[in-house]
């Protein structure tokens, strides 16, 4: 059974997240086909390294450049804070070391097409992380739009939407900070709205946005008022290649929601919608189902995807069990070191990430709006 040594760097919801992801995949695939551990974890400083590494049974580091000189790592894992993503991912390409990277992959969309070619000319494997491509039910949404059953696909709708920003007196995080997030919402929430579009429907041919800024003035990270830099919304009108046009929102300050992700495709034929908050279910309207009197057989059909999981999947938990949140990140990681076992490629690719990333620029452009060191 192939071996593979993971390295983490950054210890954030994202690092935690994807440490207990790696410790228990041999539980929901069964068989696994690889045996992967965490080997080292890296932080910003000593303590918190050390308190990482004591939790997960693993060695400190105290850099990256600890990390990729170890010989038992084969993947770094980088969960850190968005500027620094681009010389990370240089230096662990350098390293011939598989890649795992949150997202937005980088900064610019130059940078994001520079990674992607070295990746590729180093032969690694390297995936950027949207996850929500992972929920059984969104992929049973790919299977229908690939067999053709909603025809010509017309029109579509995401929406991503949270409540974190509500509170104006609520101190703000990095990822309200332009310069270490890079962007704003558009980067945290909506590259996975436009990720989801672009899985079910394809390439985008053009978009133009437009950002909010709800409250100009907040309290920084250290209690100081501070002034808002980064979007806390962000619209977007988009056609894609296919023809098809439609919207992608994305928002921190939607009262009322909590990790509200809804999708909605239309095509010539039937329709789909999925709600994050539901996430076991997809709704499926073929129209070419018998109309009639009262209705017919017309109508949305809710799937019960719940954990259906093709195999090695779907053992643990029971399909009929309820998935949630974590879910998603489960199916993205196997599906990453699966490739990595296997030597094929990955997808979500860095070229993946590289296409939502001259998106997301071409929507703040258009927005009178620029990316952290975009020119």
């Amino acid at each position: 059974m192939k071996q593979i040594g993971i390295g983490i760097v950054g210890f954030g919801s994202m690092g935690k997240t994807h440490s207990y992801v790696i410790e228990n995949l041999k539980y929901f695939y069964n068989p696994l086909g690889f045996d992967a551990r965490v080997v080292s974890v890296a932080t910003a400083h000593v303590e918190t390294a050390r308190a990482a590494a004591d939790l997960i049974g693993c060695e400190p580091a105290s850099s990256l450049d600890e990390i990729i000189a170890r010989p038992d790592v084969d993947v770094v894992d980088i969960c850190t804070p968005n500027i620094y993503h681009y010389d990370m991912l240089k230096k662990a390409i350098a390293a011939k070391k598989h890649i795992y990277c949150e997202k937005p992959l980088c900064i610019t969309p130059e940078q994001a097409d520079e990674v992607a070619e070295l990746a590729e000319r180093a032969g690694i494997r390297a995936q950027v992380v949207f996850h929500n491509r992972f929920f059984p039910a969104m992929q049973r949404a790919k299977q229908l739009v690939d067999e053709g059953r909603l025809g010509r696909i017309l029109s579509f709708r995401c929406c991503y939407r949270h409540s974190s920003a509500t509170d104006p007196d609520k101190n703000a995080g990095w990822k309200q900070n332009r310069d270490i997030c890079g962007g704003g919402v558009l980067f945290d929430l909506g590259s996975h709205a436009l990720d989801l579009v672009y899985y079910l429907c394809g390439e985008y041919r053009s978009v133009v946005g437009r950002g909010q800024i709800a409250y100009p003035v907040r309290r920084g990270m250290d209690g100081c008022e501070w002034q808002t830099n980064a979007d806390e919304a962000f619209y977007i009108i988009a056609e894609l290649e296919c023809g098809a046009v439609g919207t992608v929102e994305a928002s921190k300050i939607a009262v009322g929601t909590n990790d509200d992700l809804v999708l909605e495709v239309f095509g010539e034929h039937g329709a789909l919608r999925f709600d994050l908050m539901e996430p076991n279910w997809l709704y499926f309207y073929d129209g070419r189902r018998e109309g009639g009197d009262l209705g017919g057989e017309r109508g949305f059909t809710r799937i019960e995807c719940v954990g259906r999981t093709p195999a090695p999947g779907g053992v643990f938990p029971s399909v009929k069990a309820p998935v949630g949140w974590l879910r998603g990140h489960v199916g993205s990681y196997y599906a990453f070191l699966s490739a990595v076992a296997e030597g094929r490629d990955c997808m979500p690719s860095f070229r993946d990430a590289a296409h939502i990333q001259r998106v997301m620029d071409e929507a703040y452009r258009s927005a009178g709006m620029q990316c952290a060191g975009g020119k």
